[in-house]
């Protein structure tokens, strides 16, 4: 496999059905190491890569809101806060780059130096056209199969938040907050996020 030219001509296709599809398969964390340094966001998901186009500004301004409630929680409370481009290894053939995740400090020795070990504690994925189903249907049973406990998917199509949290080894329903409505973590005591916050008029 010529990694360099697989880098190099993905793209993202177009579909009806709005999900980033893979651009090269079998792929492993070693390949995606020898690919160019760029910012890029890409996702391996069991040996598939999903690469993204660049977000709208409404979806970084919702990341940044998020990143700030989390960051103000991690300062007082400790823990790490952190956004994409953050890649997450999971397995060898398996490191998505969350929107922003979040690493209580008792796991703080999941940080290498160059990548989040393991699961975070709590992730967050703000939607946008070209990854809702890759966020909401390949990333959400990614996450649920290597035990991250609790996952936010900030639907910006809706304003609103489902909220799943991980028991018996599987996410159960969702839990949907509306604006005017407070989040409140189950896996990071004390973590409380007011929805509408989250939406800039």
């Amino acid at each position: 496999m010529c990694v360099i030219r697989c880098f190099t001509s993905v793209q993202m296709r177009d579909r009806s059905d709005d999900m980033a599809t893979p651009s090269a398969t079998g792929l492993t964390i070693a390949d995606l190491e020898a690919a160019p340094e760029d910012t890029v966001i890409r996702h391996l998901i069991d040996g598939d890569l999903y690469v993204v186009t660049p977000p709208t500004i409404r979806h970084q301004r919702v990341v940044a809101r998020m990143f700030a409630a989390l960051l103000r929680h991690a300062d007082a409370h400790g823990g790490e806060v952190l956004t994409a481009p953050t890649g997450v290894r999971l397995s060898d053939r398996d490191m998505p780059e969350p929107d922003v995740l979040y690493v209580r400090a008792e796991n703080l020795d999941r940080l290498g130096e160059r990548y989040v070990e393991g699961a975070p504690d709590l992730v967050v994925e703000v939607s946008s056209r070209s990854t809702r189903r890759l966020d909401i249907v390949l990333k959400r049973r990614q996450y649920e199969r290597f035990g991250v406990e609790e996952y936010w998917f900030v639907d910006l199509d809706a304003d609103h938040v489902a909220v799943y949290r991980l028991g018996g080894g599987r996410y159960g329903p969702p839990i949907v907050h509306e604006p005017g409505e407070l989040i409140v973590a189950a896996v990071i005591d004390g973590l409380e996020v007011r929805v509408e916050d989250l939406f800039p008029a």
